[in-house]
């Protein structure tokens, strides 16, 4: 038996308001204790605002070291751990999430076809970030959410599977995902840090990449919380078994030059036929996707392993790997060809026109990417629908010249009311000036210990 907290309480018979008593009060939370909270998450007994509770008061008084790495365990121990047996090494990226992010679409696809397996499973939109389950959700017949049998044989198969979490994988983060969303604790570095890690130590990983955002349009805006989340993230991983490493990147302006659901999907389609690949986007990709091959052994160096990323995409690999994954996990067999057919469209659309001439010098990120929560393309709720079709298109990135009527945007709405304030929002969100500013680098650091 371990040993008693504050009060003389036994672990075996510590009530969730104890446990939620002793952090908030700053008290070091016992490991046994911890387990049982979390296994309370996962059963049900543990009340929706006993989460919250727990949750405002780590967010308030944070967690040590050895607190997150119990927390995240316990996390991953909530459901099944899946173990593979593959002729490849399996490898995962993970996002801190920020506007057109849509990085994981081209990722995945590009990191198997050099020969990697990446059982990705993915979160929805959180707060003013855009979800990578939403995206797949807008591919008509995609089934984001498959049995465990099912994601098997796709990864096996195809190399790589974008899907959501099941029930069976870590379900008491499940729960705690969605409630963070809605209480205002979605920034705790020890909360996301437990999120993130205990699902991807759920997937059977070999090695994880993380993309820690740093900026106006990410959780953590200033480079040193950015910083601090990543080597919370690196050390809890390596912690609790998991061979990790982390970019830093920037998210001062959207990273592709979309934001939605439905026309990320189109923009990564794009990006792997090689319509249109955005620089700043095609920049972190290809890093996060030479991480990856160099934490698996498939590359001995940064530079070889960008080299080997950019064959897969420029030889039609990767692209015929999404294409295989989005049938094998019951979209179109034609999606690659044409995806404008089978993608789900808004029936207004809005050029927004620069009132004035210049530069664009700086983004409110944030703001374009509550824009697309307020058109329906985000949530206020667990609960809520997302509209799929809703977003905004060719987002003219920083440093752009414009002239007074040229376009920003375009708004993809359900109304034109909706389409208006839409606008509005991102005439705010958008500085232009005379001067056009010194441009800034995407990747900012990599943290490996």
């Amino acid at each position: 038996m371990a040993g008693r907290p504050e009060g003389g309480i036994s672990l075996s018979t510590l009530l969730p308001q104890e446990f939620i008593r002793l952090k908030r009060d700053g008290k070091a939370l016992p490991k046994a204790a911890i387990a049982e909270f979390v296994e309370g998450m996962a059963s049900g007994s543990v009340t929706e605002g006993q989460v919250a509770a727990f949750g405002m008061a780590v967010f308030l008084n944070g967690m040590s070291r050895d607190e997150a790495v119990a927390l995240t365990i316990a996390m991953r121990d909530s459901g099944e751990v899946l173990a593979w047996s593959l002729p490849g090494p399996v490898v995962d990226k993970h996002s801190t999430g920020g506007v057109g992010d849509n990085v994981s679409l081209m990722l995945a696809p590009i990191v198997a076809a050099c020969g990697a397996y990446v059982p990705m499973i993915s979160g929805r939109g959180l707060g003013h970030t855009g979800g990578t389950l939403d995206k797949m959700d807008a591919i008509p017949g995609y089934v984001s959410q498959p049995d465990n049998q099912r994601f098997r044989k796709v990864v096996r198969e195809v190399g790589c599977a974008i899907i959501g979490q099941t029930g069976d994988l870590a379900p008491a983060d499940k729960r705690f995902y969605a409630i963070r969303d809605v209480t205002g604790t979605v920034e705790s570095i020890p909360l996301i840090t437990a999120s993130i890690l205990s699902k991807k130590l759920a997937a059977g990983l070999g090695a994880l990449v993380l993309d820690v955002k740093s900026g106006n349009g990410a959780f953590m805006a200033k480079p040193r919380d950015a910083s601090a989340l990543a080597k919370s993230l690196v050390e809890v991983a390596n912690g609790a078994g998991l061979p990790t490493t982390a970019l830093v990147t920037d998210m001062n302006q959207p990273l592709a030059s979309a934001a939605g659901n439905a026309v990320e999907v189109t923009n990564a389609v794009d990006f792997l036929t090689g319509r249109l690949r955005d620089r700043r986007l095609e920049e972190v990709t290809l890093a996060l996707a030479a991480e990856m091959l160099v934490s698996t052994g498939l590359a001995r160096s940064q530079k070889e392993g960008v080299a080997n990323a950019r064959q897969a995409l420029q030889s039609g690999a990767a692209a015929e790997r999404f294409g295989r994954m989005v049938h094998a996990l019951g979209g179109p067999a034609d999606f690659l060809a044409k995806s404008a057919n089978h993608l789900p469209k808004a029936p207004v659309e809005l050029a927004v026109e620069a009132r004035s001439s210049g530069y664009v010098r700086a983004i409110a990120t944030r703001d374009i990417g509550l824009a697309v929560v307020a058109l329906g393309g985000g949530r206020t709720r667990p609960q809520d629908e997302v509209d799929p079709a809703v977003g905004l298109t060719r987002l003219a990135p920083v440093g752009a010249e414009v002239r007074a009527g040229d376009p920003l945007c375009l708004v993809h709405a359900r109304s034109d009311d909706d389409a208006k304030a839409a606008a509005n929002a991102v005439l705010a969100a958008y500085d232009i000036g005379k001067v056009r500013p010194q441009p800034s680098p995407v990747v900012l650091r990599q943290v490996s210990s």
